[in-house]
């Protein structure tokens, strides 16, 4: 038995240093940071005791025109404790090549976009999934597509995953929604 001593003792310090290395357990999506479209560093602590909409949007996409839908439902909500979040992604279809600046301007002139966008995502499983994308795929949902959108509740927890041809105008959405601000 001495001689698995220093085998378990490796064997406990590998796996204290992968738990490290796996970083802190996130329980909640505004525990989570990451920056603006424009480079800013972004606390999505402020958005903590809000319902959100996390949607993942591409410039160049069938579902593109979403934008006018999710814009209205944003600034129908917004003083009610609601709001939009919108994080470009090019994993589909290279719909979202654009830089930070070509993506705000086209948000800006097309569609009026007000909502917070943040930076480019990348949104499928690997090495370069964004930590935001983890935290909302371990609700058992990752997008198969633009535009597929988590309804968040204000404890940060996943409600509700809707995908791309749900539309920001839709009696299913908007009910969760409605739900999801009334409740404490």
């Amino acid at each position: 038995m001495i001689w698995m001593r220093p085998a378990l003792t490796a064997l406990a310090s590998f796996t204290a240093l992968a738990a490290l290395s796996a970083g802190p357990t996130v329980s909640s999506f505004y525990e989570l940071k990451t920056s603006t479209l424009l480079g800013k560093p972004a606390d999505l602590g402020a958005y903590r005791g809000k319902v959100t909409l996390v949607v993942n949007v591409a410039s160049y996409c069938g579902f593109t025109p979403q934008y006018s839908g999710l814009e209205k439902l944003h600034r129908e909500l917004k003083d009610k404790g609601f709001a939009v979040l919108g994080f470009p992604s090019n994993d589909f279809g290279e719909q979202e090549p654009g830089t930070p600046q070509e993506i705000a301007e086209f948000c800006r002139l097309t569609y009026d976009v007000s909502f917070p966008m943040f930076a480019k995502v990348v949104t499928t499983p690997g090495p370069d999934q964004s930590p935001i994308y983890t935290f909302l795929g371990a609700s058992g949902h990752l997008p198969a597509w633009n535009f597929s959108k988590y309804l968040i509740g204000k404890d940060g927890k996943v409600i509700a995953f809707f995908p791309s041809e749900v539309t920001p105008d839709s009696a299913a959405l908007r009910g969760a929604i409605a739900r999801a601000l009334a409740a404490s």
